[in-house]
Order: structure tokens, then C-alpha cells, then sequence
């Protein structure tokens, strides 16, 4: 397998894109990608997308995209894992430019969530649930979130307000982020007061859906130098998958798919939890935040909320483990399936020094993790730094 490396990177701002479509959305991002990159053409593209067929009535988004692009012919389909699809995405350029089947690849992450509202949007959103056990008795990602965080509750002796620190940090970084959706500044004690969308998780508990594209091209690590001043190595890729639903797991409160993804991908990379200098995790929720870093190893079991204390200064840009650089899904936004890839692209700008207002000082290395549902898929990416 060839070493792998990320020469361009496109992203359109969070929005609410009422006038434009799925397939605009996606050649904004594949276009600047592509242009970063100082290329025209790539061998291959791989679109991660969740809903398209329950949002837009849209599927087919490889041959879409492509075609749009002007890349009509290559090799390219669409990558479906939840909101994980533009991780599992990213996952499979890194495979095929890894065993030579493409030299160059172009992934896309898009997704359209404001073609539907209220209800509608909710039930489109379900089909990432178990339909026979889940759905059909009206649970929602939201409802099954706040039992998680619930039973966490308990069982740790935690008070909501103690998670409070994850969601002023994601509005912290936000603010200074220009692609972000919501920039305003979470004031201390307002996340216990917000209202409640499913108790106890609360408006300010939860990432907003929103609509998006951003795009990664990949190349050969060893020719990726000749192409970009600042290429960056993918190190380490792993996918890893749980029971889908929460009540078949042994343990709620262990995300097996996070711990397993997680070390295979350190592995690969020759990297520990404690040599990286900063983490963009799935910060859908609060509960899934304080999960994933006891999972990933960077807490005990019960830990994870130890994070957030002090309004989060920990995991700011200038902490011990900063996370959410950008604003992560709750203040940059979470369209669906192109998160995995801003993701990506987020962490690509921090380790080329070319994250402006939200640089993480002297960033070499950095893990991405991007997960469908309540970590039934866990995808992680170890990137590094490469030498100029």
C-alpha cells in the first residue's frame, strides 16, 4: 500500500443554501478542491452523502457531481454511512489511491437538509435508526441521544450543566470561523437554561442540521511534494462498526466502534493518544463528545465530562487537547454527510499552518473522527504533517 497524502481542499460556508442544489453544492466544493490542488482532472470521486434520497429525492450523486464537474467518465459512486458517509468517503479514496487503482481521487462529502423542515426533516433524518424497532415507535437520533446522556448521568453522578464546557468551546473556535454557521459566542450558564429538545438534551446541547459540501484530493505521498508546498500524510485509516441499536449493545457507555477504529488508525500511524496535538471529534451531541474521548483514550471510563470543566479551556486552541478548532458540528453546523470531510479539511488547514484565526500553534499531527448515528460507525483518520 502507498503512502497517502491530501494535496487540495475545497469547503463552501455552513449555510442555509435555499437557492442553490445538492449537485451545486457538491461542484462549489470539488472545484476549489481541485483548484487548491493545481489540477484540472483526477482519476476518481467519491461522494459522501446521507440523505440525499430522503431530503432531495436525489441519489446517482457520483455520476451527478462528476458530470457537473466536467469529469464525466471516471470512476465515481457515492459513499452512504450516516452522518459517518463523508468519513467513509474519505476512507475509500485513501484505499484506492493506496493500492494504485487511482493515482489521483477527488472526495466530496455534500449534503442539502433545508429542502425539508420541522416533521419532515426529523423523518427523513429516522432512516439512520432502525426502522422495525426505532422508527417506527417515533424515535428520533435526538431522543436516543438524550437516554444515552441520561443513563450517563446516572450512572456517573454527572449534572447537566457539567457538560456545558464542550459547547462554549465548539462557540469559542466558531466565532472566528467565517465558514461557520452559528458565530455567536456561548455565554457561560446559558446551556442550562436553554430549552429542551429531548430532556435532557437542550438546543444548545445539540448541532444544527445545515447545508454543505467540502472536498479533499488525494495523491501518492511520494509525488504529492512535486504537487502542493504543504502536502499532508494520511497516516492512519480505520473504519469500524457497532450494533445499531443502542439496547442490543452489552455496554451503551462503551463506544466500542470509537476505541477499535481509533487504535487501528494510531497504529498504522506509529502515534499514542498522548502524541497528538489535537482532535476534531463528532460533537453532535455533548454525550457523544465526553464518550469519544474516553473511547479514543484520553479519559477513564466516567471521565470524559472532565473536558468541559471551565468553560472547555482545556480543549481551546491554546489547551491541552484542542478540539472542535473550527466550531465542530455545533457551531460550524452538521451537514450530515459532508462533516467527515470538513472535518478532514479542517484539520488539513491546522497541520499546512493556514488556519488563520483558528491555528492551533505548531500542529504536526491530528485525529479526525467522524461517526454515523450514536457510533454505530466509527471512521478515523490520523493525519501528519509533511516536511516543506
Amino acid at each position: 500500500m502507498k503512502p497517502v497524502a491530501i494535496v487540495g481542499v475545497g469547503m463552501t460556508p455552513v449555510r442555509e443554501h435555499w437557492t442553490l442544489s445538492i449537485g451545486e453544492l457538491g461542484e462549489a466544493a470539488g472545484r476549489a478542491a481541485l483548484a487548491d490542488a493545481g489540477l484540472a482532472a483526477v482519476d476518481a470521486l467519491y461522494v459522501g452523502n446521507a440523505y440525499g434520497a430522503t431530503y432531495n429525492q436525489q441519489t446517482q450523486l457520483g455520476s451527478l457531481i462528476t458530470g457537473r464537474i466536467g469529469l464525466a467518465g471516471i470512476e465515481s459512486f457515492g459513499c452512504e454511512a450516516g452522518d459517518a458517509s463523508g468519513g467513509v468517503a474519505l476512507r475509500a479514496g485513501y484505499l484506492a489511491v493506496a493500492a494504485g487503482a487511482a493515482q489521483t481521487a477527488l472526495v466530496v462529502g455534500v449534503e442539502k437538509a433545508t429542502d425539508l423542515v420541522g416533521l419532515a426533516r426529523n423523518t427523513a433524518r429516522g432512516v439512520s435508526l432502525d426502522h422495525d424497532y426505532e422508527t417506527v415507535n417515533g424515535a428520533t437520533l435526538t431522543a436516543m441521544a438524550a437516554l444515552l446522556m441520561r443513563r450517563y448521568m446516572v450512572e456517573h453522578c454527572v449534572e447537566l450543566a457539567q457538560f456545558e464546557g464542550f459547547s462554549v468551546n465548539a462557540h469559542r473556535n466558531g466565532s472566528r470561523n467565517p465558514n461557520a454557521m452559528y458565530r455567536n459566542l456561548l455565554r457561560s450558564g446559558a446551556f442550562g437554561k436553554a430549552p429542551m429538545i429531548a430532556e435532557p438534551v437542550s438546543l444548545f446541547d445539540s448541532a444544527p442540521d445545515a447545508d454543505g459540501a467540502a472536498a479533499l484530493v488525494l495523491a501518492p505521498a511520494d509525488e504529492a511534494v512535486d504537487l502542493v508546498p504543504r502536502p499532508v500524510l494520511l497516516a492512519g485509516s480505520a473504519v469500524a462498526t457497532d450494533s445499531l441499536m443502542l439496547q442490543e449493545r452489552a455496554d451503551p457507555l462503551r463506544f466500542a466502534a470509537v476505541s477499535r477504529s481509533t487504535s487501528q488508525a494510531l497504529d498504522q500511524a506509529g502515534l499514542t493518544p498522548g502524541d497528538l496535538d489535537m482532535a476534531e471529534v463528532h460533537d453532535g451531541y455533548t454525550i457523544m463528545t465526553a464518550l469519544a474521548l474516553e473511547a479514543m483514550g484520553f479519559s477513564e471510563r466516567g471521565a470524559g465530562w472532565r473536558w468541559a470543566q471551565a468553560d472547555g479551556e482545556q480543549l481551546s486552541l491554546e489547551g491541552e487537547l484542542p478540539i472542535s478548532t473550527f466550531g465542530g458540528l455545533k457551531s460550524r453546523g452538521n451537514p450530515s454527510g459532508a462533516t467527515g470531510v470538513y472535518q478532514a479539511a479542517e484539520a488539513t488547514l491546522q497541520l499546512r499552518d493556514a488556519a488563520g484565526d483558528n491555528q492551533v500553534a505548531n500542529a504536526a499531527s491530528a485525529v479526525v473522527q467522524n461517526l454515523g448515528g450514536l457510533a454505530s460507525t466509527a471512521v478515523t483518520h490520523v493525519l501528519r504533517a509533511m516536511p516543506e
